[in-house]
């Protein structure tokens, strides 16, 4: 059934398509003369789009016709808000909250104006498009939430399929998850920065390309199983001017990391290039060999000690580093020994999170 211009505006609208709609709308006024919606749904697709101008005009044509219709209300209260002259903006956000004492945006547009309603905070606002929020609210955009819903339900589907009729002992150890949806959008790889830094301080300071090509190597490790590789990865972008959503999704990829063992293990760092910067091995996984000292067991039964790093042959010390493990492993103290633990930092100094240890039947590690 054939559906009016005014009614795919609001459907192109609600899936964000702001200049479609507007280019559905503009030059039908004629049509729809005296319409209160057409003015308000074109008002509001020229504020979303950034067509300030025309947003005021369309929205003063509504008015003419409705007073206090909520959308008109926020749609008009963000314009003076976009310009800094928040007392304009607060007058028209006051309307909203008498006619809808309940209102979310409303609320949370006050709430702003009160705590950081600075003129430079909205100017950076505006830039980085984070004042939409502000805007008249548009509902779910159905294309996300079908993006969303539907893997989702095929995902619990195939998961019901594999537990109905996959046997237990037939599931493959190397396969891992699926990692598809965590792929950066297409704003995300035009703006891999985060460009509100007031306030912040970075350790990495990387460039768009380096943000993109770290991120790559992460998706890209990790179904390689090369954990500590995209662990590193993973460091360097939380500790970067990258973007909050790519901070988000990394903190995702890092929630399925695996554990190793003495066979798994890969990618492991040296302990200079720990020491040289801890903050980009943190949660990585060394096995490092060497000797121990200074073990100490406490009442509660967990134990810590010294490890000698390198110096299982009794030669070379590369260096030393504390470590803990929750019970005592069993360590001979007088033989070398591998340690398999976690990179972790107290006080700004390294130590290791015991989690295996190996002793050769031999004094050391001798093929």
């Amino acid at each position: 059934m054939a559906q009016d211009v005014l009614t795919l505006a609001w459907k192109y609208m609600r899936r964000r398509k702001f200049a479609t709609a507007v280019k559905l709308l503009d030059g039908r006024s004629e049509v729809y003369e005296d319409n209160f919606e057409y003015y308000l749904a074109l008002g509001i697709a020229c504020l979303y789009v950034g067509d300030v101008g025309s947003s005021v005009t369309c929205f003063q044509m509504a008015r003419r016709l409705n007073v206090t219709d909520t959308r008109l209300l926020l749609g008009q209260a963000a314009i003076f808000l976009r310009r800094g002259d928040t007392d304009r903006a607060l007058q028209y956000y006051m309307e909203v909250r008498d006619n809808d004492p309940n209102n979310q945006t409303a609320k949370d547009a006050m709430e702003f104006i009160r705590t950081r309603g600075d003129y430079d905070t909205i100017c950076r606002w505006v830039d980085t498009g984070r004042i939409e929020q502000f805007y008249p609210p548009l509902g779910v955009n159905p294309e996300r939430a079908a993006s969303i819903i539907i893997p989702f339900i095929f995902l619990v589907l195939g998961c019901i399929a594999a537990f109905i009729f996959i046997p237990r002992n037939n599931y493959y150890e190397g396969s891992r998850k699926d990692l598809s949806d965590l792929v950066l959008t297409r704003d995300e790889s035009i703006n891999p920065q985060e460009k509100d830094l007031s306030g912040q301080t970075f350790k990495y300071i990387l460039t768009n390309n380096q943000i993109k090509d770290s991120y790559a190597n992460i998706l890209s490790y990790f179904q390689s199983r090369r954990d500590n590789a995209a662990q590193v990865e993973i460091n360097r972008i939380l500790n970067s001017n990258a973007a909050l959503s790519i901070k988000a999704k990394v903190q995702v990829v890092m929630s399925y990391l695996e554990p190793p063992t003495f066979d798994s293990i890969t990618d492991v760092p040296t302990f200079d290039e720990v020491e040289a910067d801890p903050a980009l091995y943190i949660d990585c996984y060394v096995d490092w060999a060497g000797k121990i000292s200074d073990v100490v067991i406490s009442e509660s039964g967990a134990y810590s000690c010294r490890l000698l790093v390198g110096y299982d042959s009794g030669t070379v010390l590369n260096g030393i580093v504390n470590v803990r493990f929750d019970r005592d492993p069993g360590i001979v103290t007088d033989q070398a020994v591998k340690i398999l633990g976690k990179i972790c930092t107290e006080d700004k100094k390294v130590y290791l999170e015991g989690k295996a240890v190996y002793q050769s039947v031999n004094d050391g590690f001798a093929e």
